[in-house]
């Protein structure tokens, strides 16, 4: 894959197959303007078509992780105001769905705060690991506007209602402490240690069963809201599809041989 420039954001992809998207607006703690949704949607796309990139990674740089919405860019008092769906449509909700329907595994290294529409794009990722100094913040409700880009999906689902709904309306930051005891991240680590954590996770999912990943990613989003008896038509059609892979036929050779298995995401 060769690495394009952007402006607001930092892209490697390493011989593993591990890419990494960096938010790279650290002056103000990764606020997201217009251009870095452009951007996102453009990476993200491509690290989705792309067969050699096995596993993404997204980080930001600095002090934070993604502070949301970069407030500079509302309208001031006596101008216009823009369309706040415009945004979500245009703009957020095409990065949420890329990033719950990515056919690969998609870890998040949450290095500092997450806020608003950031904390959004970090519970959109598949695994999550947070630094120790790193906080959540809700934020929609200090400006009062309601949770978006996903948020009212993930908030419940990730924290139960109860949780959720004092999250979503008193506006009182989580710990990483509490995020990791909510269920809310799969690991906490110290933010020396976070880039190598993240690295290591991204490494194993990196090396395995790609296109398996992708199949297990879809049947648990929908095993949330469909009922036993289409879960099980749904596991008979991907369990179909798993068998078909070379990755499968490889699991059986290398058990057989009593070996690594060397997948290659095919």
């Amino acid at each position: 894959m060769s690495e394009q420039q952007y402006e607001t954001i930092l892209t490697t992809f390493d011989a593993k197959g591990v890419f990494t998207i960096t938010l790279n607006r650290p002056d103000v703690y990764n606020a997201v303007n217009e251009q870095m949704t452009t951007e996102l949607q453009q990476v993200l796309k491509t690290a989705a078509e792309h067969e050699g990139v096995r596993c993404v990674v997204i980080t930001g740089a600095g002090k934070a992780f993604c502070a949301g919405q970069d407030l500079k860019e509302a309208p001031k008092p006596g101008e216009k105001q823009r369309s706040l769906a415009d945004s979500l449509r245009r703009r957020y909700n095409p990065i949420i769905r890329l990033l719950t329907s990515m056919p690969k595994p998609v870890i998040a290294g949450i290095n500092g705060v997450a806020a608003g529409a950031g904390l959004s794009l970090a519970l959109a990722a598949d695994i999550r690991i947070m630094s120790e100094r790193a906080r959540f913040v809700e934020a929609f409700i200090g400006i009062a506007l309601v949770p978006d880009s996903g948020a009212s999906f993930f908030y419940p689902r990730l924290m139960g209602y109860p949780k959720a709904f004092e999250f979503a309306t008193l506006n009182k930051p989580i710990s990483a402490e509490e995020a990791l005891r909510l269920g809310l991240v799969n690991a906490i680590v110290s933010p020396k240690v976070l880039p190598t954590a993240v690295q290591r996770w991204a490494e194993r999912y990196a090396q395995g069963p790609t296109k398996t990943y992708g199949f297990v990613k879809q049947m648990l989003q929908r095993g949330l809201v469909a009922s036993l008896d289409e879960m099980l038509e749904m596991e008979v059609e991907y369990q179909q599809k798993a068998g078909e892979t070379e990755d499968y036929a490889e699991g059986v050779a290398a058990f057989l041989e009593k070996r690594e298995p060397q997948f290659k995401g095919r």
